[in-house]
């Protein structure tokens, strides 16, 4: 590992892969630190692999502005290098007149944010489009897709790389020291601790963004960078139970997701999830028990579903800034030269859309380096 570099980028999910892609170039010095074996082990891999239209974000959040920006990025990505990727659409589905009363305010909210594909549909428009879906009205995303995140993930991987990128796996960050040239960086791998310099460092840590913001000498808690782990799990439907729907179907969004849900794969496999668990630690697992209630979340919409069609899938974890019960929390992505830091740049709260808005997420912060180097 060499002594100075140019770009440091600690986390290896799609975020910094998608980073690294934007900003790896020939005669650049730019390593990825990634704790796990290799990419993508964590969020970017448990998740609903869903391309997202950016009505659900308020809008001027960077939710919002992200998303839209990168949802066609993402499509124009996914045709240029191969990347498995379909555009089914999505419909969310109102149950009641009070649900339908929270269709109608993510139509505006989709129109501020510059979407124009949005449509709210009758109920008789919900039975041409998808007959086995039960719903008093809904909303039609046309532009809402499924993509292989792994396909993905390897792309930006392999762009990086090609573009003259290294990486370094298996290895965590200790410690972040600021010098008069940038940042020492000590680095601890299974042989020992090491140290690297770095003009720019990237903190693109995920569900740990929070502790490599503290490496740094900042003050989480002061800043609002604490991070809550939010756990969602996945059920899978049989096959043997049919094509229930040939769309993404969701219900109106919950407080701190988008709430259970039906979607694909790029197979055609059929899941339902994520449901909403706060949780201290890092866990995988799913509970079967809660089956019962992902059933009747689902039945209020999918009449036809049976209990018997479901069996435990996967899970995935959350980095939430908001907590239970707290109000809309938008990314923090910013340079922390008021903090002292410059070209220390903060990547934190980085959840859903980030799949979504990776490409554009990198060329945000390819700005931000662009001020530094």
């Amino acid at each position: 590992m060499p002594d100075r570099i140019d770009i440091c980028i600690i986390g290896a999910g799609v975020v910094g892969l998608a980073i690294a892609a934007e900003l790896a170039r020939p005669g650049r010095k730019l390593f990825v630190i990634e704790r796990n074996r290799t990419f993508g082990l964590e969020t970017s891999s448990h998740n609903s692999e869903v391309i997202h239209a950016g009505f659900y974000y308020p809008p001027d959040s960077l939710k919002a502005r992200l998303c839209v920006e990168g949802n066609p990025m993402l499509y124009e990505l996914c045709e240029k290098y191969g990347v498995g990727h379909k555009k089914p659409g999505k419909i969310i589905v109102a149950a009641d007149e009070e649900e339908t009363k929270e269709l109608e305010h993510l139509y505006e909210q989709g129109l501020q944010n510059g979407i124009t594909d949005l449509k709210l549909i009758t109920r008789a428009e919900i039975k041409r489009l998808e007959p086995g879906v039960k719903a008093v009205a809904g909303l039609l995303s046309p532009s809402t897709g499924i993509i292989d995140s792994w396909g993905l993930m390897r792309s930006y991987y392999g762009r990086a790389r090609e573009n003259g990128a290294d990486f370094v796996f298996n290895a965590e960050v200790a410690g972040i020291e600021r010098t008069l040239g940038g940042y020492r960086v000590s680095i601890k791998e299974h042989d020992g601790l090491s140290t690297l310099n770095a003009a720019v460092v990237i903190n693109a840590a995920g569900l740990y963004c929070d502790k490599v913001a503290a490496l740094a000498g900042i003050d989480t808690k002061k800043a609002g960078y604490h991070i809550h782990y939010c756990k969602g799990e996945y059920f899978a439907i049989d096959p043997r139970a049919g094509r229930l729907a040939n769309r993404l179907i969701y219900p109106v969004p919950e407080q701190a997701g988008k709430g259970i849900h039906i979607t694909l794969n790029m197979e055609g496999q059929m899941k339902l999830g994520p449901n909403v668990k706060w949780v201290n630690s890092i866990d995988y697992s799913v509970d079967e028990s809660d089956k019962v209630n992902f059933f009747k979340a689902a039945h209020r919409y999918l009449p036809a579903i049976q209990l018997e069609d479901l069996s435990p899938d996967f899970a995935g974890v959350r980095p939430k800034l908001q907590g239970p019960g707290d109000d809309f929390r938008d990314f923090i992505i910013r340079d922390e030269a008021d903090r002292g830091l410059p070209g220390f740049i903060d990547l934190v709260g980085i959840e859903s859309p980030g799949l979504t808005s990776s490409a554009a997420i990198a060329g945000y912060v390819r700005a931000m380096v662009k001020d530094v180097l």
